[in-house]
Formats: structure tokens, C-alpha cells, sequence
């Protein structure tokens, strides 16, 4: 048997304020890793999870039609038989070290379903681009089978830096560098908001022109932003007028966490994908610890204990680990 391929595949910031399902970077921290090694039996097989954070133990499934990283191994297994690289009767063990937070807003199941696509494709000689559609589609739709048909998280993860959907049919990413100097501070409080429940929140019609016509200015103030290597810009574009204002009650303190992490100059903050994380950028990275902190201190304020990660933007993605 061939020996372990093991698999890093970090957290990202989903939406990044008003590019709802669009937009999205890759953080340094947290992350998951996935261990394959090839089996001479057919399918996926899962046999060990292992939980870094104790909140968290046994609330993932062990089967792999039901675990996003499971899912997108059986996935990327279906691609590379379809391409003649491996036959009908290869299959993978997989073991899942689950360091990232659930329902965290983070892209947890993303960078499982991330973590485990990049491994099987290593573990076979690497078949694949990172940028292949397959492979992305193949974990887009892993997770799929948990919080919807979205890229915004899996795309970061897997590529690295910013990327844009343009489009979903076809499936069409941009991957976008990021600032040199741009620094995120992510607080994740210990409170869980899942992502079925943050999409129900959504409003299902919203004013033309003092809400739509603003929001597209200002995720192309994003893109034009990160273009032009222009960090207080892409900051002040970080303004969702749609989504923010529907998911904001659902996250205790969440106008006070804001207020207190551009009061300690943030240039830009916002809900991580789902919530109930909050990301905020500066850049500086010991103003992002500074920031960090004062965010969580606020969330004390309203009763619940938070998870401080400061890092510069993640430019590898997913990449193989000792």
C-alpha cells in the first residue's frame, strides 16, 4: 500500500460584505487536513475523525456519502476513472483531522470537501490543476449535500488569495491577488449559526435603487480594491446593504463587535459567510491583533467567548503537508 498523503486546506472569508456568493479570500488559520492512502477496495472509506476543539466531537458523520470531505473524494474518484487514470476497483481511506470550528461562517465543510479532493488528486499523481473545474465542481458539490450550491468558499480554499464567481452556469472563477500587506482578523464566538438558518433569514425582494444599484458599486469597489493593491479602498467597499442587515440579528452584539473594530481602525468589517464569525481588515498586522482583541472583548460584553485568528491572506490554498 502506498504510503499516507496528508492535506492542508484552509479557513476563508465567504461574501467578504456585499459579494454575496460571488466573493471570497483564503486565511493562514485555521484549517483542516485530510490523510488519504489508496485501498484495494472500491469507494470512499472514512475510518477516523479527529476532533482538535472537544465541542465539537462526534457531530460529524462518519459515512462518506454524508461527510463533505467523503463526498468530495467519491467525486474526484468518479472524475479520475472517467479519465482512465485509476480503474473501478481503486478506492481511498481517508482520515479527517477536523481542526476548524462547525457552523463557524469559516468554510468548514468547504475546506474538509477542499482538504480531501486536493489529497485524492496528489495521491494519484496530481491529474488535476488546482484550477480544473472538476476538481472545484467536484467539491462545490460535496458541499452541496450540506449548505447549498455555492463556491465562494471552496474556490478560496482550494486556489489561495481572492477569487470572483462570475458565474455559476457555467462555473467561471477569477482568481483575484490579494494586497501584499492586507491583514484579517477573524473573531469566532462560540455560538452557532447554521447556514440553512442564516439563507432563510434573507430578504426576498429589495429596493432597486438605494440598495441594489449601491451594492454593486461596491463589490466592484472590491475588485478594483484588490486591482489596484488598494487596501483602504477595498476596506470602505466592504459595505453590504442585502445581506448584513437581515443576518446582523441573528449574531448577539453583532453592531457593537463592528462599531468597537472600526473604532480601533479596521478599514472594513463584516459577517464571514454565514456568521456568526466577523472578519475585519487592516494593514497591519499587530493592528489586527489590536483589533482582534477589542471585537472579542466586545462579544464579552454581550455574554459569549470568542476564538481571536489574525493572519495575513492565505496565497497557497490547499497544499500537501508532513
Amino acid at each position: 500500500m502506498r504510503e499516507w498523503i496528508r492535506v492542508f486546506a484552509p479557513a476563508t472569508v465567504a461574501n467578504v460584505g456585499p459579494g454575496f456568493d460571488i466573493l471570497g479570500f483564503a486565511v493562514s488559520r485555521p484549517g483542516d487536513i485530510v490523510e488519504v492512502r489508496k485501498i484495494n477496495m472500491p469507494g470512499v472509506h472514512i475510518s477516523d475523525i479527529h476532533y482538535t476543539r472537544k465541542r465539537d466531537r462526534g457531530k460529524l458523520p462518519a459515512s462518506p456519502d454524508k461527510n463533505t470531505a467523503g463526498v468530495a473524494a467519491r467525486n474526484v474518484l468518479h472524475v479520475l476513472r472517467k479519465q482512465g487514470v485509476i480503474d473501478k476497483q481503486t478506492g481511498v481511506e481517508l482520515k479527517l483531522h477536523k481542526s476548524m470550528p462547525l457552523g463557524s461562517g469559516l468554510g468548514s465543510s468547504g475546506a474538509s470537501a477542499v482538504a480531501a479532493a486536493w489529497a485524492v488528486n496528489v495521491l494519484f499523481e496530481t491529474p488535476l490543476r488546482k484550477d480544473d473545474t472538476n476538481l472545484i465542481l467536484s467539491c462545490v458539490r460535496a458541499e452541496a449535500t450540506l449548505s447549498g450550491f455555492h463556491a465562494d468558499n471552496v474556490a478560496p480554499s482550494m486556489l489561495g488569495e481572492f477569487v470572483l464567481i462570475r458565474s455559476y452556469q457555467p462555473l467561471d472563477i477569477i482568481p483575484l491577488r490579494a494586497p501584499r500587506n492586507l491583514v484579517c482578523a477573524i473573531v469566532n464566538p462560540y455560538y452557532k449559526v447554521s447556514t440553512r438558518r442564516a439563507r432563510s433569514a434573507l430578504p426576498t425582494h429589495v429596493p432597486f435603487k438605494d440598495v441594489v444599484v449601491p451594492q454593486y458599486a461596491n463589490v466592484a469597489g472590491i475588485v478594483a480594491g484588490i486591482l489596484q493593491q488598494d487596501i483602504a479602498l477595498l476596506g470602505r467597499s466592504i459595505e453590504d446593504k442585502i445581506v448584513e442587515p437581515a443576518r446582523a440579528p441573528l449574531i448577539p452584539g453583532f453592531m457593537d463587535v463592528k462599531q468597537s473594530a472600526l473604532k480601533h481602525g479596521a478599514l472594513g468589517c463584516s459577517i464571514s459567510g454565514a456568521g456568526p464569525s466577523m472578519f475585519a481588515i487592516t494593514d497591519n498586522i499587530d493592528k489586527g491583533h489590536e483589533i482582534g482583541r477589542a471585537m472579542c472583548e466586545t462579544f464579552e460584553k454581550h455574554g459569549l467567548t470568542s476564538k481571536i485568528y489574525v493572519s495575513y491572506i492565505n496565497r497557497e490554498g490547499a497544499k500537501q503537508v508532513d
